[in-house]
C-alpha cells in the first residue's frame, strides 16, 4: 500500500543519512525496523513519532544557536570551529530522514481515514520546522526531497530557495487552519501540546503566521505583524506552544535535556557569564527569574581552590587580579562587561568563545535551574546538584517553542519598526507574562520552596519560597525599571530586544533569528580572544551529510544570508 512505501522510505532515508544528534532513545518505538506491520503502521503510533521526531527539530535548532546568543556559553575560541560542517547533521538527519517521512506516511493513513486533526496538526508542525531549516541555512532541499511514494524519490535533491520554502510553509498553514476549522473528527490518542484540541492548534497556525512575518520585516515591512495580529494568536499563556518533559528517568529517559546535562553524574555545560549578567548585575534591581533560571552550587567562588578556574590572563584566583585582567575590548563594548564570572557569590559561568581546557569545576560551576528545564530552584542551599536525578523537578521541564511572552516582544519590535501597534505596552505586556510563566514553575518542584528556614533578620521561621523568592513588589519593581529604560533610551528596540533575550532561555533558535535582524543587545559579549575574533555566522554551513552523499550538493559559508536577512544588522 501506498503509505507503507512511504514507511520504507523513511527507513531507508534513515539508514542513509543516520540519526546524528536525537535527543530522544526511539528504540523503544521499533520493534523490527525491517518488517514494518500493518498494524505497526498505525496512525498513533506514526502521530507520537512525528511529536518526537519535531521536539528533536526544535531541540537540534537550540543547541546550535544557543551559543552564538550566549544563551548558554560557546565553548570554542571562533565562531569556525563552533560550527563545522559536522554542526547541522543532527538536525538535517532529523528532519529529512525522521519528521518529513513520518509525516509523509501518518498523513497517507490519515487522509485514508479521514482524521483531520491527525493530518492537520502534522502539517503545522512541518510547517514550524521548515522555516526551521530556513532559518537555520537558507536554502534548502524541499521539492524533490521526500516528497511523495518509493518510486518518486530524488536521492539527490536540488535547493530549493528559502523563500519558496517559506511560502510552502506559509500554504501549509493555512490547509491546516482549514482543515482544522469545524472538524468532528477524532483527536490524536496522544497529543503533547494541546492535548488533540483544533482551536488550540488554529490559534497556533495563525501565531506562525505572525512570527514568520516578524521574521521576514526587513525584507517585506513591518505591516504584516499588525495585519496578523488578530485576536486568535498566543496571546496568553495558557495558550503557549510547549514540549512537555516528564520525570521517568529510564526506559526511556523523557527529561529535559538540561537536567540530564548536569543532574546526574557529568558537569554537562558552562552557563554564560554575560547572560547571568543580564539578570543579576546590569539593572539597578536583581530579575525576579534569575534563581529560577539558574542554581548556584557554591555562595563565594573566591573561597574554592584556585585550580578549579580556568579564566584567561587571570594569574592570581582573587578579586583583584580578575578585575585587572578584563580585556580592554570588553570595555570598549560596556564598561561593566562580565568577565570571567558574573558574579562572586556563585554566578560562574564562561566568558563567550573561552574555548580553553576544562578545570576540575564540576561542583562549582552554576547550573540550569527550574526552568525550563525542571532542574533545582536556587533556595540559597549551595549544594551540588550531581546525585543520580533526584534533585528539584526532576527533568519535568519544556521545551518553550512559541510563548505568548515571546509573540508580544515581537509585536513590540515590529511597532518600533512602523507596524503601528504600541512599543511601551507590548513590552510590559510581554515582561509580565516571562515571569508569570516562570515564576508558575514552583509548582513543578515545591519541596524547593518549601521547606523551613530561620529568617536572619527577625529569627522567626519562614520558608525558603518566602525568605528568598521574589514577591509581587519585586515583580513590580523590576516592571518599573524597564519602563523607566525604555521611555529614557535614545535606543528604545535595544532595551526590547534585551528584554526579549533574558526571555529565551530553552529557545536559542528564536533569539538567533532576533540578533540577526537587530543586532541587539548592543553590548554582546565579544569573542574572548581579540586574536581569534572571525566575523559572526548569518547561517550554519550545509551539513557534511549531506554535502558527502548528495553530488548536487555546493559547501556554502558562515556568511550566507537566509533570505530575509538583508545584512542591516550589525553582530559580533
Amino acid at each position: 500500500m501506498k503509505h507503507l512505501n512511504k514507511l520504507y522510505v523513511a527507513l531507508a532515508f534513515t539508514l542513509v543519512f543516520g540519526a546524528c544528534g536525537d535527543v530522544f532513545e526511539l528504540d523503544e518505538f521499533l520493534t523490527d525496523p525491517n518488517n514494518v506491520s500493518e498494524e505497526a503502521a498505525g496512525v498513533d503510533f506514526l502521530y507520537n513519532q512525528v511529536q518526537i521526531s519535531f521536539a528533536n527539530v526544535y531541540a537540534n535548532s537550540h543547541f546550535i544557536t544557543e551559543g552564538l546568543v550566549r544563551l548558554d556559553a560557546m565553548q570554542s575560541f571562533n565562531y569556525n570551529n563552533a560550527l563545522g560542517p559536522t554542526a547541522g547533521n543532527g538536525i538535517w538527519n532529523n528532519f529529512y530522514a525522521n519528521l518529513m517521512p513520518d509525516i509523509n506516511a501518518m498523513n497517507a493513513l490519515a487522509e485514508e481515514r479521514g482524521l483531520d486533526i491527525h493530518a492537520g496538526t502534522a502539517k503545522i508542525m512541518q510547517a514550524f520546522a521548515m522555516t526551521t531549516m530556513v532559518d537555520l541555512f537558507g536554502d534548502i532541499p524541499y521539492s524533490q526531497a521526500v516528497q511523495g511514494a518509493a518510486e518518486e524519490q530524488i536521492l539527490n535533491p536540488t535547493l530549493d530557495s528559502g523563500d519558496s520554502v517559506y511560502a510552502a510553509a506559509n500554504a501549509l498553514l493555512d490547509e491546516a487552519i482549514a482543515q482544522l476549522s469545524g472538524t468532528t473528527a477524532a483527536a490524536p490518542a496522544f497529543d503533547n501540546f494541546y492535548g488533540g484540541a483544533p482551536a488550540s492548534w488554529i490559534t497556533l497556525a495563525n501565531t506562525l503566521k505572525l512570527r514568520m512575518a516578524n521574521n521576514t520585516r526587513l525584507v517585506n515591512g513591518a505591516n504584516a505583524v499588525a495585519s496578523l495580529a488578530t485576536d486568535d494568536i498566543i496571546d496568553d499563556p495558557s495558550e503557549d506552544f510547549v514540549y512537555q518533559f516528564s520525570t521517568n528517568r529510564a526506559n526511556p529517559d523523557s527529561r529535559h535535556p538540561f537536567y540530564v546535562a548536569q543532574y546526574e553524574a557529568n558537569d554537562g555545560g558552562y552557563q554564560s557569564n554575560y547572560f547571568m549578567h543580564l539578570l543579576c548585575c546590569e539593572k539597578e534591581v536583581e530579575d525576579p527569574r534569575i534563581r529560577y533560571y539558574f542554581y548556584r552550587q557554591v555562595n563565594d567562588i573566591f573561597a574554592e581552590d584556585p585550580n578549579a578556574f580556568s579564566c584567561l590572563g587571570v594569574e592570581d584566583w582573587n578579586e583583584e587580579s580578575v578585575a585587572s585582567a578584563v580585556p580592554p575590548h570588553y570595555t570598549d563594548v560596556d564598561p561593566l562587561m562580565p568577565f570571567c564570572f558574573a558574579r562572586a557569590d556563585g554566578y560562574y559561568g564562561r566568558d563567550h568563545a573561552n574555548g580553553s581546557g576544562i578545570p576540575p569545576d564540576g561542583p562549582i560551576r552554576a547550573v540550569y535551574g527550574l526552568y525550563p528545564g525542571g532542574g533545582k530552584w536556587d533556595g540559597s542551599t549551595f549544594t551540588t546538584v550531581q546525585n543520580a536525578g533526584v534533585d528539584g523537578g526532576r527533568g519535568a521541564g519544556i521545551y518553550p517553542i512559541v510563548t505568548a511572552s515571546s509573540v508580544a516582544f515581537m509585536r513590540a519590535e515590529a511597532a518600533l519598526e512602523g507596524s503601528g501597534e504600541d512599543a511601551r505596552a507590548l513590552l510590559e505586556e510581554a515582561v509580565r507574562q516571562s515571569i508569570d510563566k516562570v515564576l508558575s514553575f514552583e509548582s513543578v518542584s515545591p519541596g524547593d520552596f518549601s521547606e523551613t528556614v530561620v529568617d536572619q533578620v527577625t529569627g522567626e521561621e519562614v520558608t525558603r519560597g518566602d525568605q528568598f523568592g521574589p514577591s509581587s513588589a519585586d515583580v513590580e519593581e523590576y516592571v518599573g525599571v524597564v519602563l523607566d529604560l525604555f521611555d529614557n533610551s535614545s535606543d528604545q528596540l535595544d532595551v526590547i530586544m534585551k528584554e526579549f533575550l533574558i526571555s529565551l532561555p530553552g529557545n536559542g533558535l528564536e533569539a538567533y533569528n532576533a540578533y540577526r535582524r537587530t543586532g541587539k543587545p548592543n553590548n554582546m559579549q565579544p569573542v574572548q580572544d581579540i586574536q581569534t575574533i572571525d566575523p559572526f555566522p548569518t547561517s550554519i554551513l550545509l551539513p557534511s551529510d549531506h554535502v558527502n552523499l548528495n553530488i548536487n550538493a555546493v559547501q556554502k559559508t558562515l556568511g550566507d544570508k537566509v533570505f530575509w536577512d538583508n545584512g542591516s544588522a550589525a553582530t559580533r
